[in-house]
């Protein structure tokens, strides 16, 4: 009985290539999820037995993230028993050594159309009463060498031993000599790898792993190096296996990169600093390594934070007399590749230390003003100028931001503004903040999330080990809440084991999102204590929006508490956003639709615009206008909540017009600022649409504001009933008369037909975003977009899609020519002041390309 495959991918592109591998080899049932929630929702309802034949799942991240997975994958509905082989994508940080027991194999990403069917048919072997291998030998034969191709990030040179021919090399010799595999395919070693100070025969003969100097052959010369070599056996015959691995970080951008998420992964403090200079210091080959700070004390001699030296400790002069750290503390920045000898005359520091290469660069705190100074140099020179002067200032912003940081918290302890155990600002500190953050906001036009976290059964935790336990608990917390976060966004231990967050800059809700998955997951992760009782300790989140959800500090942080209870609600261990619920909207329907009938006159009321782009050119071609409700209370209404009330009561024909009105009057100041003609949306009810004097309302308002009828397009949904709205198709045929232009929206959730479409004037179809946001997810709603389009063109009838929110999506609707897009992609809903700068750094920008020379 074929009882079913289960393929676990994030990316579409990898779920395809698994399924396509498993369909070729004649597996009929394949469930295909993005996730372990996609596939609880594939699943549900199938009983445990029969088992799946098999689970494979893309690991993309660490070693806990593995082990996380593979256990929610047991505990889906035939899962528990079942052969799982893990697929190691590029970017993941765990080696084969590590991953968990119960993963019967592994491969690649690059052997997934070569070598997963037969994993596959080994894995069922094994399965079936064999000996079932660790994980750094899943499936291999004896002598078997591809799995150390994936380890780590290293290079694999394979070797005939009778001719020293190359036989094979890894991806990554591939990936990083820019060569193509068939350039090394054949050639002799000696060609291809040069040894320092001993013969290359020698090497071979011995193959005891052992390391020597070396250069690897690239497209761009050479890479230094080190290699060793063990023997192995390759398609029964004796072979010999050369690893290689760059020692310097400035000679290959991947590995500086590598080097600065590694120090920049890093807590604060002065642990992290000297981990961060020790990474700094061997990665990129360095002699010398220092960090000063600047005192803040009015004394003339800086403070020295950090300093590596690979000699013999000189007799090293005073900081005074050091010039090129006086220059670098007064604000310049030096940077000397290999020809720093020319500053010995005039530094008694490189005099002593014979530097080629030579590097000083100030730190800054955030308001620009000099805090410090960060001094490298090497005695062979530094690398690549486009990589080395990157990682040097990358480096120097990490050791000014830890700096800055040790300096506040000083300042805050002295003043009762920090927690003593966290060493995190205390609720007085973050309320100030909060407050300094919604005035920049509010200047700005920007948007920031607050999440106000709560550990789940905290209170056993002290009443069971004693308090010392949960203040270790509190400080591991901390950790791991501070490492899930970016540098600009704050955390703070708001009261006993509550903790905010303030999430800044944020363009689009997923932003946010993607955090609180991500400390979810980091605090699922199992914590010991100091006498090496294991704990498991979870969070619940709430989050709330500024300014959707409301405007001012003590506002924002009752409605994430009120959202954080709701994730106690739904089980812990969790977060949920705050909301205006539908069942409090029902409750209270009565004194909603009291307060919405004064919301207008109170000046609650605003609208935001989001704009729609070419999809070829991503240019601003138009704006929608959307109303929002921000009630003094209760915040930000959803429009799924007040528009029904306002529909019920009569309000939204008032409401309706002071839109319109109000977004006519706002376009039209944009037209003469900007000249850019850009169409402006704007919603119709279905109660507007059987309003008898609707046109006479959108003619008075087109005079009053100026705005070019032309200008104006009436969006209304497909939902709409042209028999429930008996003047629909007049009053839209006037309006078109007038200039106006005619958009369908939420095209393909109601019940449209092609007459529908034929009998309306309608110059435009919106697609509705719960068929684009399923691009990359469901071929049924990709097939459905692709439709919409070809037959909206075939009409003569422009179309947009909705719900925009990842390249991907972009991409699928380029190939496919839909005319225009909308989606937090490219913006979310902006107020007035904050699209106003949108549109003139739009202006900046051509400005700009117009001067420029052909």
């Amino acid at each position: 009985m074929n009882s079913g495959i289960l393929v676990v991918a994030a990316e579409r592109e990898l779920r395809r290539r698994l399924f396509d591998a498993l369909d070729q080899a004649g597996y009929p049932q394949i469930h295909s999820a993005r996730d372990v929630a996609h596939a609880a929702i594939l699943l549900e309802g199938r009983p445990p037995h029969p088992p799946l034949q098999l689970m494979v799942m893309v690991l993309s991240g660490d070693e806990r993230q593995a082990q996380s997975c593979l256990e929610q994958l047991r505990r889906l509905p035939g899962g528990a028993d079942t052969p799982l082989i893990a697929v190691l994508a590029e970017g993941a940080t765990l080696n084969p050594a590590e991953l968990p027991s119960g993963i019967a194999d592994w491969l690649s990403t690059a052997q997934i159309d070569t070598e997963l069917v037969a994993r596959w048919r080994r894995a069922q072997r094994s399965h079936a009463g064999q000996p079932k291998p660790g994980p750094a030998e899943a499936g291999h034969e004896p002598g078997d060498y591809h799995y150390v191709f994936e380890e780590a990030d290293s290079e694999w040179l394979i070797v005939d031993a009778q001719t020293n021919r190359l036989l094979e090399v890894s991806p990554t010799v591939v990936r990083h000599s820019r060569l193509h595999a068939s350039q090394w395919e054949g050639q002799p070693l000696a060609q291809v790898l040069r040894f320092e100070g001993i013969s290359i025969t020698q090497v071979l003969a011995d193959a005891n792993r052992s390391w020597y100097p070396c250069q690897r052959k690239s497209a761009q010369g050479a890479d230094v190096g080190q290699a060793s070599v063990r023997r192995i056996r390759h398609a029964g015959n004796d072979a010999l296996a050369l690893m290689f691995r760059s020692d310097r970080a400035d000679l290959r951008a991947e590995a500086a990169l590598t080097l600065l998420s590694r120090i920049f992964a890093s807590t604060s403090g002065v642990d992290a600093q000297i981990a961060a200079g020790r990474l700094l210091f061997d990665e990129l080959g360095l002699d010398y390594l220092a960090v000063w700070s600047a005192r803040h004390d009015g004394a003339d001699a800086p403070l020295q934070m950090l300093q590596l030296w690979s000699g013999d400790d000189p007799a090293w002069p005073p900081a005074q007399l050091q010039s090129s750290l006086q220059l670098v503390l007064g604000g310049k920045k030096l940077f000397y590749r290999t020809d720093a000898k020319r500053l010995a005359a005039v530094d008694p520091l490189l005099q002593q230390l014979e530097l080629a290469g030579f590097a000083g660069l100030p730190l800054y705190d955030e308001r620009h003003t000099i805090i410090g100074a960060m001094l490298a140099g090497t005695r062979k020179g530094f690398g690549e100028v486009g990589i080395i002067e990157p990682v040097l200032r990358c480096a120097a912003a990490r050791f000014a931001q830890v700096l800055e940081l040790g300096r506040t918290r000083e300042q805050g302890r002295a003043e009762g503004l920090v927690d003593a155990l966290t060493g995190l600002p205390n609720r007085l500190l973050f309320n100030d903040r909060l407050d300094t953050i919604i005035r920049e906001a509010t200047r700005n036009g920007e948007c920031f999330a607050v999440l106000f976290v709560d550990l789940d059964r905290f209170k056993a935790i002290n009443d069971t080990y004693g308090h010392d336990a949960g203040d270790q608990v509190l400080r591991v917390v901390t950790q791991r809440l501070c490492s899930s976060i970016r540098a600009s966004d704050t955390v703070a231990r708001y009261a006993g084991d509550e903790f905010t967050i303030v999430l800044r800059h944020i363009v689009k809700n997923d932003d946010v999102l993607r955090v609180a998955e991500k400390i979810v997951q980091v605090m699922e992760t199992p914590l010991c204590l100091d006498d090496g009782t294991e704990l498991q300790v979870t969070a619940s989140m709430g989050l709330s929006f500024f300014p959707d959800d409301a405007g001012d500090a003590q506002t924002l942080l009752k409605h994430a508490d009120e959202a954080m209870y709701s994730a106690k609600h739904h089980g812990r261990n969790n977060f949920q956003m705050y909301e205006v619920s539908p069942e409090y909207a029902k409750e209270h329907g009565m004194a909603l639709k009291s307060r919405l009938r004064h919301a207008e006159g109170n000046g609650e009321l605003r609208v935001v615009y989001q704009p729609q782009v070419n999809t070829e050119t991503e240019d601003i071609v138009g704006m929608e206008a959307l109303v929002r409700w921000e009630h003094p209370e209760l915040g930000l209404i959803s429009p799924a909540v007040f528009i029904p009330l306002a529909e019920e009561t009569g309000l939204i024909v008032s409401i309706g017009e002071w839109v319109m009105r109000t977004a006519c009057r706002q376009a039209k100041e944009w037209e003469q600022r900007y000249g850019l003609r850009l169409r402006l949306g704007v919603n119709l009810s279905a109660v507007q649409l059987m309003e008898p004097n609707l046109l006479e309302t959108v003619a008075s308002v087109l005079r009053d504001t100026g705005l070019d009828p032309t200008l104006l397009e009436m969006e209304i949904t497909e939902s709409i009933s042209i028999k429930a709205a008996p003047n629909l198709v007049e009053n839209l045929n006037a309006m078109h008369r007038l200039g106006c232009h005619i958009a369908i929206d939420d095209f393909g959730t109601g019940a449209a037909s092609l007459d529908y479409l034929r009998r309306l004037p309608a110059d435009r179809i919106k697609i509705d975003q719960s068929f684009v946001r399923n691009i990359g997810v469901d071929p049924d709603d990709e097939a459905i977009v692709r439709a919409t389009i070809e037959m909206a063109h075939r009409l003569k009838r422009a179309v947009v899609a909705e719900g925009v929110e990842i390249e991907q999506h972009m991409q699928f609707l380029r190939t496919h020519h839909c005319d225009e897009l909308q989606g937090y992609l490219f913006c979310r809903p902006l107020q007035p002041v904050s699209f106003d700068k949108l549109l003139a750094e739009r202006q900046r920008l051509l400005d700009v390309r117009e001067t420029m020379p052909a």
